[in-house]
């Protein structure tokens, strides 16, 4: 089902089939429908109740599934004030409590104090090759949760070095677009 132009839809949980307005502007990629429905199936065991953080959220609709899903909180990002304000619009008229957004570059917002989260999506602009400082990070400076989960979106010819922490779980392409699912898996002491 393809969504109108500057519209797409919540496919599960409380705000199923909700549309999420989304602005016209250059490089913003909204996770396929298709993609969506994969990641949340693969992580329906550990949704509920997750505190989520939505790096690079663009139109947020991969933290608004997570909140729709039974997620307890969802920290946005977004560096574009049009687009960090559409997703406060949304979350406002859909009425979904538990979303804050930070309008700020992912990297600017990941040098702040840091929250362990127990589940990260990671889908920055592919024009900015942003994964692996934002990955760095992510690992050293304490945003994840022991066990975390970590989303991940790239191009499909992309060979991404990521922390050897982060064990792949699952993975999937859609068109030009790879998609993976880690697990943060540290070694006993």
């Amino acid at each position: 089902m393809k969504s109108a132009p500057g519209r797409i839809r919540i496919i599960g949980g409380q705000l199923r089939n909700s549309r999420l307005d989304v602005p016209d502007l250059p490089g913003l990629r909204p996770t396929a429908e298709r993609v969506r429905e994969t990641l949340f199936n693969w992580l329906a065991p550990v949704i509920a109740g997750a505190r989520c953080l939505d790096l690079c959220a663009g139109t947020g609709a991969l933290g608004i599934e997570a909140l729709s899903r039974g997620a307890a909180s969802v920290q946005f990002v977004e560096r574009d004030a049009r687009a960090a304000q559409a997703l406060r619009d949304n979350l406002s008229r859909l009425k979904a409590p538990g979303g804050q957004v930070a309008a700020v570059d992912a990297l600017a917002f990941l040098h702040g104090a840091a929250q362990p989260y127990g589940l990260v999506f990671l889908d920055p602009p592919f024009a900015l090759a942003m994964w692996e400082p934002i990955a760095q990070r992510l690992e050293q400076d304490g945003w994840l949760a022991p066990g975390a989960w970590i989303y991940v979106e790239s191009p499909r010819s992309s060979a991404l070095r990521l922390p050897n922490t982060w064990v792949e779980h699952r993975e999937g392409a859609a068109g030009e677009v790879r998609y993976a699912l880690y697990r943060r898996v540290l070694a006993a002491a």
